[in-house]
């Protein structure tokens, strides 16, 4: 244990020796050196302003005014493509207004179209209708014709058989006067 007291403090003997080799703490805190170190603190400043004013903030400018100048030009050109789009809209809602009122049109030239074949094809059917209708009346009075003909024929047979029947003797002119009496009502 003795070894290790020795070696303790010679190292404690050697970290005074430095202590009092390096001064007496760091050397930006002695007042010795305050002078030299404000003059070199305000050269520094000095260089630094320069280098500053002359190089970076121009460049900075420089950008900024760029970066300025790309935004007001885009900004134009977008207010550009919204009056085209504007445009291009208000083109539209008059080509669509354009196209229904056609398409109107066309709706009211076909229905009238339409319409005028309908009344043709209604006055042809009314004709061939009217025509159809006097020809069955005519077969109609016709066969009504042709039936009392026939019912008179029958009624002048039935009669002159009738009277023999009951064992008298027709005389045609009377049966037939007797029958056209009893048509007429």
């Amino acid at each position: 244990m003795a070894g290790e007291t020795t070696t303790v403090e010679h190292a404690a003997d050697a970290a005074a020796h430095g202590a009092e080799a390096s001064g007496a703490g760091m050397p930006q805190l002695d007042f010795s050196t305050f002078p030299n170190q404000i003059f070199w603190l305000l050269v520094t400043l000095v260089v630094i302003y320069f280098v500053l004013s002359r190089i970076a903030i121009p460049r900075i400018g420089a950008v900024l005014a760029e970066r300025a100048g790309t935004i007001t030009n885009d900004i134009a050109a977008a207010e550009e493509l919204k009056q085209k789009a504007e445009a291009a809209e208000a083109a539209y809602d008059k080509a669509l207004v354009d196209a229904r009122t056609e398409a109107s049109r066309i709706v009211a030239e076909a229905k009238a179209e339409i319409q005028a074949e309908l009344d043709i094809e209604l006055q042809k059917a009314d004709a061939a209708i009217s025509a159809k209708t006097a020809e069955s009346e005519k077969a109609i009075g016709e066969i009504r014709a042709g039936a009392v003909k026939s019912v008179t024929a029958v009624a002048k047979d039935a009669a002159k058989e009738i009277v023999s029947a009951l064992g008298g003797k027709a005389d045609a002119k009377a049966v037939t006067a007797a029958v056209t009496a009893r048509m007429k009502g």
